[in-house]
Order: structure tokens, then sequence, then C-alpha cells
């Protein structure tokens, strides 16, 4: 009887131990697939690239405009104009040439832009303002170091990679980034997550160190309850 015992416990450890093992850990704590993460739909098909035609349509758009205002030395109110006329001129003469050419003439559609979406798309601009107003309080209160700390080398970073790029380019990376790093990352899922795994434990214990060291050793000083007080 022990020795049946013993086994099913065994049994029962080997078993947990493969169901830990094989539950994987995704980047950013991520439990849906990519496509479903992203939103799903056709904006997450586009960023994916399942709709190659327009990814890669929107790609190549991108990076003409940006050559256009970078290395040509557009400016963006000539660009627009210039959109503007080309496109008027080109609508114009073919509602006015199109009776001689035996083409039926544009039908052009109405246009407008719906209530709704313009009161959620304002909405949602409220909102997401008013938490990160929230944050950026919480992140001054002085209660968690660590978010502080956070805060100091993510707006440090942003700011050595604004010294580099201008403005224009940095949207043009972001924007090329949101193409491509995606379906690499959909593609090549279980190495990115073993490495990410490795380098958040390596993070740790290194603010785990730098928290023994130095952090817990600070004076707390209690700043907000002061002036409650006064």
């Amino acid at each position: 009887m022990d020795h049946d015992s013993s086994d099913s416990s065994d049994e029962r450890g080997h078993s947990e131990d493969s169901s830990h093992q094989g539950e994987k850990c995704h980047l950013f704590g991520r439990q849906n697939p990519v496509h479903t993460a992203l939103g799903g739909g056709k904006p997450a098909d586009v960023i994916l690239w399942r709709n190659k035609q327009i990814s890669a349509a929107l790609l190549a758009g991108s990076t003409v405009i940006w050559l256009l205002f970078e290395w040509i030395g557009y400016y963006l109110v000539p660009f627009i104009c210039h959109s503007l006329i080309l496109s008027l001129a080109t609508l114009f003469l073919w509602s006015n040439l199109s009776s001689f050419v035996n083409k039926s003439p544009i039908n052009f559609p109405e246009i407008e832009l719906p209530e709704d979406l313009c009161m959620n798309a304002a909405l949602l601009l409220t909102e997401r303002f008013n938490k990160a107003i929230g944050i950026l309080w919480q992140i001054a209160s002085g209660k968690d170091v660590k978010k502080f700390l956070s805060a100091v080398l993510g707006l440090w970073v942003v700011s050595v990679v604004g010294s580099w790029f201008d403005f224009l380019t940095i949207v043009y990376i972001i924007f090329v980034t949101i193409l491509t790093m995606p379906p690499l990352y959909e593609k090549h899922e279980d190495q990115v997550d073993s490495y990410a795994q490795k380098a958040k434990a390596k993070l740790k214990r290194q603010y785990s160190t730098l928290d023994e060291k130095v952090l817990q050793k600070l004076p707390k000083v209690p700043f907000i309850n002061d002036n409650k007080q006064h």
C-alpha cells in the first residue's frame, strides 16, 4: 500500500510539473493569440499582413511621404495643397470630359463623419488623458519608487531618441515598427517569449539588488501627509 501511494504521489507530482512546464508565458502577460490581442478584425489583418495588398500599400505610401519631406525637402502645407489641386483637377476634368469619351460621369458619394464616431473618439481621448494625468500624479506622490524610476528612465530614453530624429521621422519609425514587428513576433513567438522571460528574470534580480542596497536605505519623506496636516 505504501509503495502504491508513493507511486501515485510521484505520478501526481510529475504530472503537475509537466503541466507547469506546458504553460507558456507570453510577452506582456498576453493570454490570447496575437491577432486577438491586437483587437481582431481588419486592423489586425493589416498589421499582421493577412491582407498583404493593403499592408504593402500603407508601408510604401508612408515611405514615399517620408522621403518627400526628409530627402526632397517638401513641406506639409504645400504637399496638402498640391495633392488637393491634383485631385480636384483630375475629378473636374473627368466630370467634364466623360461625355466626349462615352464614359459615365463620376457619382460622388456624400461623405459625412458619424456623430457617434466623433463622440466615442472624444470620450476615448478624454479617458486616456485623465488616466495619464492620474498616473503622473501617482508617480509624483512619492509612494512608489519603482514607478518613479521607470518613468524617469522612460522619459530619458524618449528624450535621447527625440534628439536623434525629428518628429516626422519618429512617427515614420513608429508606423514601420507597427507594420513589421507584430508579424515577425507572430512568426517567431516561442523564441521571443523565451528570451523575454530570461531578460525579465535578470531585470528582476538586478532591481532586487538595487532595492536592497540603495532604495531601502533612502529616507522616506511623507510630504503629502505633512501638507495635509498644515
